[in-house]
């Protein structure tokens, strides 16, 4: 066995060694280790269902699978129902298991039953027939100021009235500022951002604009694929504090303690070749020189690169712990979890708290929905950007979206995305329908000042819009339904 390998045990504390095959198969190999984990977890809780049925996970029929899915999304007796993005991936991880059992002999069919879809590229390809489409209530959008907001009470301790609270630790709040400004500003998800390293923090400003442009690796993208994006220069100026400041702290804390001595995996960097293809060469603890491509290397692999510093080894890995360890991609979910409570608790009036659930004060925050946030602003930018700077026609519009793309596909570039499609269906398709140009036709600015906050023209976008967060007299949604 190897260090991630899944181990499934029933309940009667037996190992089940058709299923351990899987874990340590080329397939569940093959995924990225928080997909592993992921998956597990979920082929557990299906193997725990059906176990209570009397049936073993490989005389599982279709309709064990739907009767599992319908408890899942939809059955009023389950205290924990998921949502349509968590189905999807429950699903993934059957499909995947199901798939290696059939190939393998052990069952002669899948119970997960497949459908042919559209690919966007004039292909077909194989789908679970029981995927669900995203909802608005999958999407979380919040406008600027109130991004502004949640991290200013979320995770620098500002009370409503906006000082500081008292006695508020302030312990890693740069860098917890510093990941939010970056994720919102670029749109990078979660293992993206919260993989990158010292030396790939942007540093080439766009001519005299408002951001730098980056470089995300391959292996760390869910398409495989490196692409540029693009940040804040205000997020590239916390980040630079913030390394100057409590991670430089953390990290002569770390060496002090000899955290770093104790680490039998570290992989001390030699150099990082330039050029389009750059590459990374270490020695492991034992001297062994190597030579990976830097787009090869997974995020798990990255967090084990170091480089010799003035007081001795020292992490590449950009976010750290508080004790000088790198600080893993899905740990940023326990960040925005304690903001979300914090901000609850300030700005919600406990006489109000679980009264009303349609009736929301304080803004919630995912990792995700910085991405999805930032597509929505970037989609109402370069629309106004297009406006603003070549004063379009909708002929000439329309001509320049034939020769140049319209705003949709640069937002799918900036996402990653593999085709425009998805970026419209699963991304924005809850504000597709709002007439933009009207709205920013509404814009008081002068034609000749610089690209303002927006904060107005999102007020607008926002009161016609479902699931759109933004700030009023307080958070109040449009219409009833909305999920606090």
């Amino acid at each position: 066995m190897q260090e991630g390998d899944a181990v499934f045990v029933g309940p009667d504390f037996r190992v089940d060694p058709l299923l351990c095959r899987f874990g340590q198969s080329s397939v569940f190999r093959g995924y990225e280790r928080e997909t592993r984990r992921n998956y597990a977890t979920d082929i557990a809780l299906l193997l725990t269902s059906l176990s209570a049925r009397g049936r073993y996970w490989t005389d599982a029929s279709e309709k064990d699978l739907k009767d599992y899915g319908a408890w899942r999304l939809d059955a009023p007796a389950n205290p924990a129902r998921v949502g349509n993005s968590k189905w999807n991936r429950e699903l993934a991880a059957f499909t995947a298991l199901y798939k290696w059992a059939k190939g393998q002999g052990y069952v002669a069919a899948s119970p997960v039953t497949m459908r042919q879809v559209t690919d966007g590229r004039g292909g077909t390809r194989e789908v679970p027939d029981g995927l669900k489409k995203p909802t608005a209530s999958d999407m979380h959008w919040l406008t600027p100021r109130t991004w502004r907001l949640w991290t200013d009470i979320g995770l620098r301790g500002h009370t409503r009235g906006g000082e500081a609270e008292p006695g508020w630790p302030g312990r890693l709040e740069d860098r917890n500022t510093a990941f939010v400004r970056l994720a919102v500003s670029s749109g990078l998800r979660r293992q993206e951002g919260g993989s990158l390293l010292t030396f790939e923090v942007p540093t080439a400003r766009l001519g005299n604009s408002r951001y730098c442009r980056g470089r995300v690796s391959g292996a760390v993208t869910r398409s495989k694929a490196s692409r540029t994006f693009y940040c804040s220069t205000e997020a590239v100026r916390d980040i630079e504090s913030y390394v100057e400041s409590s991670r430089a702290w953390a990290v002569r804390k770390a060496q002090a303690r000899g955290r770093y001595d104790q680490l039998t995996d570290m992989r001390l960097v030699t150099e990082v070749a330039p050029g389009l293809k750059r590459k990374v060469r270490w020695r492991d603890r034992e001297g062994v020189l190597f030579e990976r491509p830097l787009d090869s290397l997974t995020w798990w692999e990255r967090s084990t690169l170091f480089t010799e510093g003035p007081d001795g080894p020292e992490p590449l890995w950009l976010w750290l712990n508080e004790a000088g360890l790198p600080f893993q991609p899905h740990s940023w979910e326990a960040v925005f979890r304690t903001a979300n409570q914090r901000c609850r608790a300030a700005l919600e009036p406990i006489a109000d708290q679980r009264r009303d659930p349609h009736r929301v004060y304080s803004p919630y925050a995912t990792v995700h929905g910085a991405r999805h946030s930032m597509a929505l602003f970037m989609l109402v930018v370069l629309n106004s950007l297009l406006d603003r700077r070549f004063g379009l026609s909708p002929k000439e519009r329309r001509d320049f979206a034939l020769l140049y793309g319209d705003p949709w596909h640069l937002v799918q570039g900036l996402l990653g995305h593999a085709t425009r499609q998805i970026t419209v269906e699963t991304y924005l398709a809850p504000v597709r329908h709002l007439q933009l140009e009207a709205l920013l036709a509404e814009a008081d600015e002068p034609l000749s000042a610089p690209l303002p906050d927006l904060d107005g023209l999102f007020t607008r976008v926002a009161r016609e819009a479902d699931g759109i967060q933004d700030i009023d007299a307080r958070l109040t949604p449009r219409q009833r339904g909305v999920a606090s």
